[in-house]
């Protein structure tokens, strides 16, 4: 086998050609991309006991209860942060087509700036059990910007999906309500003895309860729990964090050195074989 320095001391003018060639090749390109700005939004799970009315409404039971939830629920978090809906909706309200430069059809536009965002775009679970939205953006003062939008559109659907089960037991309770004010009509129509009738108390008794858990759930559909407590916003980085130059040409000389010198091992190596 040929000796490491006899190998480098023949071949040194095509080792360093090679490696030449491919640091100017990858320092071209990567000086020519433009430079894209990360920003940050923080966040951790709300308990999802701030969703149940009994955490409101019941005596002394708030105490019980921490107001953060358990990192495990942030994973599907993670996963609404894959919807294309959220990165559709970020887009309309920060119209990324222009930004992006993007001259189709104005829903082609739409679908393709969404796709970049998205491209650009990282939800993830900490190993803290925080959720992290990483937007990176040539424009370092619209990245943030991208990143708080991102995540208050996460919350608001997670939000709103609660919402609707409130909203569900709202409409059946007023459903049972009118039920029973129609059984009380009914039976005043047919009794004289109104307030005496055992029937009678039952039901303004049940209308009563009704009426109470109508109320509670009716403040749960206005007032809307979080699902995310927002720990820190994200906010303009002063230096940009891709491409990250100097790493790449640092890797781009030592892989190149390496692939120069095998290509140089294999040709000495065949040549005294054919010797």
């Amino acid at each position: 086998m040929p000796d490491f320095f006899y190998l480098l001391s023949k071949w040194w003018k095509q080792i360093l050609a090679v490696v030449l060639l491919s640091v100017i090749v990858v320092g071209i390109i990567v000086f020519i991309k433009p430079s894209k700005y990360l920003s940050v939004a923080t966040a951790v799970p709300a308990s999802g006991i701030a969703s149940d009315k009994s955490r409101i409404f019941s005596e002394n039971i708030e105490a019980l209860y921490s107001n953060l939830g358990s990192p495990d629920e942030l994973d599907v978090m993670v996963g609404t942060g894959q919807l294309d809906t959220v990165y559709l909706a970020v887009t309309d309200q920060f119209n990324l087509y222009d930004h992006y430069k993007i001259h189709d059809q104005k829903e082609k536009s739409r679908l393709k700036s969404a796709e970049l965002l998205k491209c650009n775009t990282e939800v993830q679970k900490s190993e803290y059990g925080e959720l992290k939205v990483k937007v990176w953006d040539t424009d370092k003062d619209l990245a943030p910007q991208l990143a708080n939008a991102l995540m208050e559109k996460i919350q608001s659907i997670h939000q709103d999906v609660q919402s609707e089960s409130n909203a569900a037991a709202l409409n059946d309770l007023e459903g049972g309500m009118k039920k029973i004010k129609d059984s009380i009509q009914l039976m005043q129509a047919l009794t004289d003895k109104k307030t005496d009738t055992f029937g009678f108390g039952i039901l303004k008794s049940q209308l009563q309860k009704y009426q109470q858990l109508i109320g509670e759930y009716q403040l749960m559909v206005d007032n809307k729990p979080p699902s995310l407590l927002l720990v820190e916003r994200a906010r303009p980085s002063l230096l940009p964090d891709k491409p990250k130059r100097l790493e790449i040409l640092i890797a781009t000389l030592i892989l190149s050195f390496l692939f120069a010198f095998l290509v140089a091992l294999v040709l000495e190596r065949r040549k005294i074989v054919m010797q």
